[in-house]
């Protein structure tokens, strides 16, 4: 028995038709519109044109890859709040303080439905990119929001039913960096020593066009059941990136925007990574990590102190091999004898190569009290002593959450819950494929930052776990959680924002197309 929320118009059909990215448009039906305010009711202090344009990029030597990217340019405000990713197909940048009032007008210009959700943002129902309000080929949507999050690192992208993973790795993604007077008063570095690095992996054919999924085979269905994993890593839309710095302090803003793959981040050298924010802002402190989890959708910033590299000095963050992610031994084995390529998710995989010049050092102090949160208790929350709970399942090799896929207007009675209430959610990942196991779900909850609170693994599992522990950011706020093989991850939320349909998903953008999401319903 579910709950009807009134539908907008017919959807469109669920599943891209996945033969080659850019290549054949399945038919689509009508999809709704978010409903609008009267005219003069919002004034903003910003105002963008963002257009979703079918593009060509040097990215390999050779032919320009054909790719699908956003436009954006500034109509009123701040012309400096939009900044470009040069020489590449990512961006833009859109950098506001927290109380700003933005008016964006999206314009599609793709040959697909598309709509823009303002990933970890607490924002409207009608502004959040639900794929009910998707618009057509040709069609436009106007976005009018104020930014209420803590200063942080978040980041935009398509999020259609069965078009999210096409377009997404076809190239749009875009960031949303948030300021505030909290994080200005501690004088971390800023301007040329803020460094945002976009991590993504992609597979090329030989004429430097991208190659996605092909579903005529076996090999087709395998990467849609395990999440598709690119040949090459490209970091902020450039192969073998280099990044010079000067002999000072940066903060390193990383952002997971693979398909997909979860990165284990580590400094060749095996120094260690200091950690001083994650997915909603920074945290209460740095912490150090032997290596750094980054799960899809995941951020994550880090203090790196140059001044103590020598003039000239190299060094390489790689990404170690995840012994549960998907497309690992077994599953490469599996592609190889269906004729596809394996993913080497069991490779240490080089990132990027930091060089730094050969200025004078100059060393800067790390605040060892970084930010103020204002706590969540656990004694506040109804449902502490028996938790929402939310299973990864598995049926007929389909994903799924409590047994349930994506239905576009369709809530069940355990998915809805009450605006303003605290509540604690878990998620269980005790789903398997038979001889394959089970494997890492990326988990996103929409309009909600929340406290990862506990982490516990069934006998049997802890060496998937293990395998990561060290490296799990859990210790700031979060949009975006990794859950492991047989583990149990428990949430904290508390739901401040607004009233509406919203959703929770895999982050695995193959999955959550496939269906592995939810709506859930937040009552006034």
């Amino acid at each position: 028995m579910t709950e009807r929320i009134p539908p907008g118009r017919r959807r469109f059909l669920a599943f891209a038709s996945g033969t080659a990215l850019l290549g054949a448009v399945p038919s689509i039906a009508k999809s709704g519109s978010p409903p609008g305010r009267a005219p003069g009711e919002f004034k903003p202090d910003l105002e963008i044109e963002l257009r979703a344009v079918q593009d060509q990029v040097a990215i390999l030597p050779g032919a320009e890859t054909r790719v699908w990217r956003y436009r954006a340019k500034v109509l009123q405000g701040d012309a400096g709040a939009v900044t470009t990713f040069p020489r590449s197909y990512l961006g833009p940048a859109i950098r506001v303080y927290r109380g700003t009032r933005v008016r964006i007008h999206f314009i599609n210009e793709l040959p697909q439905p598309s709509v823009v959700h303002w990933h970890g943002l607490i924002v409207p129902e009608a502004m959040d990119g639900h794929p009910r309000f998707s618009v057509q080929p040709g069609g436009r949507i106007l976005y009018e929001f104020e930014v209420r999050n803590r200063a942080g690192t978040y980041w935009f992208h398509p999020h259609s039913h069965g078009h999210t993973g096409e377009q997404v790795y076809g190239g749009l993604a875009g960031l949303f960096i948030v300021l505030d007077e909290e994080e200005r008063a501690l004088g971390l570095p800023d301007g040329e020593h803020d460094v945002t690095l976009v991590i993504q992996d992609r597979s090329f054919t030989a004429d430097n066009q991208l190659r996605y999924i092909d579903d005529t085979g076996m090999s087709g269905m395998m990467a849609r059941m395990m999440g598709f994993h690119g040949e090459q890593v490209l970091v902020n839309g450039q192969m073998d990136f280099k990044l010079t710095v000067e002999r000072k302090s940066y903060r390193l803003r990383l952002l997971n925007g693979s398909n997909s793959r979860i990165c284990k981040l580590t400094w060749q050298n095996g120094a260690p990574l200091t950690v001083i924010g994650s997915d909603g802002g920074l945290l209460e402190a740095p912490v150090q990590k032997p290596y750094v989890m980054l799960a899809p959708a995941e951020r994550v910033e880090l203090w790196v102190d140059f001044s103590g590299w020598a003039p000239g000095e190299e060094r390489l963050l790689q990404s170690l091999p995840v012994a549960a992610a998907g497309g690992g031994r077994l599953m490469g084995g599996m592609m190889n004898m269906m004729g596809g390529a394996p993913s080497k998710s069991d490779s240490v995989i080089p990132v990027l190569t930091v060089r730094s010049g050969s200025g004078a050092a100059e060393q800067q102090q790390l605040p060892q009290r970084l930010a103020t949160f204002a706590p969540l208790q656990l004694d506040r929350a109804a449902n502490r002593s028996r938790p929402r709970t939310f299973h990864v399942t598995m049926d007929r090799m389909r994903w799924g959450l409590n047994g349930r896929v994506f239905e576009m207007n369709d809530v069940a009675p355990d998915e809805v819950v009450r605006l303003g209430s605290t509540e604690v959610w878990e998620f269980v990942n005790d789903a398997s494929m038979g001889m394959m196991g089970g494997m890492p779900h990326p988990m996103h909850i929409h309009t909600a930052q929340f406290r990862v609170i506990k982490r516990s693994v069934r006998p049997g599992a802890e060496s998937a776990w293990r395998d990561v522990n060290e490296g799990l950011v859990d210790e700031g706020w979060k949009d975006t959680v990794l859950v492991m093989p047989g583990e149990t991850v428990r949430l904290l939320m508390r739901f401040s924002g607004y009233a509406g349909l919203f959703l929770y998903h895999c982050h695995n953008l193959e999955h959550e197309d496939m269906g592995m999401m939810r709506n859930f319903l937040i009552k006034a």
